[in-house]
């Protein structure tokens, strides 16, 4: 082995060692939806004022929108209920001038129907002023061939029966048209006075003919005032003004001055009734006392002449099976104007009520 000293050249020379590997960077993932945040808090206050500020005006629009369809609405619902009212007026003015039947043309060859149904007084749909407005309207078409009274009374008032019958003998007289009276179920006292009036009268087997008669009626109190103590305080200019007043007594004259009235009432009744009816009637003494009597007694004692109803009439006796209604009927229109009427009235008496008292 030689003890040469090992010559080093500057090839063989010994690299210098190699440096530790320094360390590589490496990102770290958030997790989904967690994003850090970098900015200032200045910055997070901005974001946040802009989202209040996006929700409110959001906000403020749906409710600007929600207003201006509620509007819309509104308007709608005023247009229906003006052309409703409309509508509804446009009916009435029509109902208040057109008169309805079953006949469509009046100049065509009819029966006219007048109806006297209910009680006979004056205000009333049975008063002379609305039967005799109907009966010259009927009289006066020229297709009418015959007028039917359709009667369904229990009577009333001797003075407006006695008008609606002379006005019905001098519209026959006039026009040369017959007049026939149809009873349904009742033709009592001042109705059975306006029928006869008619050429012929027709009854239901079953009707209610007939109550030939007067009457006043009335209650008096004297005896409970006396007994309750109670004194009827009465001042009159002339003696008998008061006489019939329910709370003071009535005396004998008055009373046979009450009944002579009625006798005398009584008597003109049964003067019509005989002129009317003539030979057909066959009195007896039961016939004027105020009795009734069924549709077939009616016709047995000539209170009646047959049996029969409108259709029956109209087909057989006149000859003309087409109805026309003339009868005036208190319509929709003048039901509202009446209750407007007395609204307006009751307001007026409660406000004079109001005012105060005179001293």
């Amino acid at each position: 082995m030689s003890n040469d000293p090992i010559e080093t050249t500057p090839d063989s020379a010994a690299a210098p060692a190699p440096h530790p590997a320094s360390p590589t960077p490496s990102v770290e993932r958030q997790p989904t939806g967690e994003r850090q945040s970098t900015g200032s808090p200045e910055q997070a206050k901005s974001d946040t004022s802009s989202h209040k500020t996006a929700w409110e005006r959001d906000t403020l629009e749906r409710l600007a929108f929600a207003t201006l369809a509620e509007q819309r609405a509104n308007r709608r619902w005023r247009i229906f209920f003006r052309f409703a009212w409309l509508l509804v007026f446009v009916a009435l003015l029509w109902t208040g001038t057109h008169r309805t039947g079953v006949g469509s043309d009046p100049s065509q060859p009819h029966t006219a129907v007048v109806a006297i149904k209910g009680e006979i007084a004056d205000g009333g749909e049975a008063s002379a002023e609305w039967v005799l407005s109907a009966l010259r309207s009927a009289f006066e078409d020229q297709g009418s061939q015959a007028v039917v009274l359709l009667i369904n009374s229990p009577g009333g008032s001797p003075v407006q029966a006695g008008i609606i019958n002379d006005e019905i003998r001098r519209l026959k007289e006039k026009h040369s048209k017959p007049v026939y009276a149809v009873v349904e179920e009742s033709c009592a006292s001042a109705a059975y006075y306006i029928a006869v009036a008619a050429d012929n009268i027709y009854v239901d087997k079953a009707s209610i003919v007939g109550s030939i008669g007067v009457l006043m009626d009335g209650f008096g109190f004297t005896g409970l005032m006396d007994k309750l103590g109670v004194e009827r305080r009465l001042m009159t200019a002339g003696e008998n003004k008061g006489f019939l007043d329910p709370f003071s007594p009535q005396t004998k004259a008055q009373r046979a001055h009450a009944q002579t009235l009625l006798n005398q009432i009584h008597q003109q009744f049964i003067q019509v009734v005989r002129e009317g009816r003539g030979k057909r009637l066959k009195e007896t003494p039961e016939l004027f006392t105020g009795l009734f009597w069924s549709g077939q007694q009616a016709v047995e004692i000539g209170l009646a002449d047959g049996f029969g109803n409108l259709d029956y009439v109209a087909r057989e006796v006149v000859k003309a099976e087409d109805v026309i209604d003339y009868t005036r009927r208190d319509n929709v229109a003048e039901r509202l104007a009446k209750r407007f009427g007395a609204a307006i009235g009751e307001g007026a008496v409660h406000a004079l009520q109001r005012q105060p008292a005179l001293r």
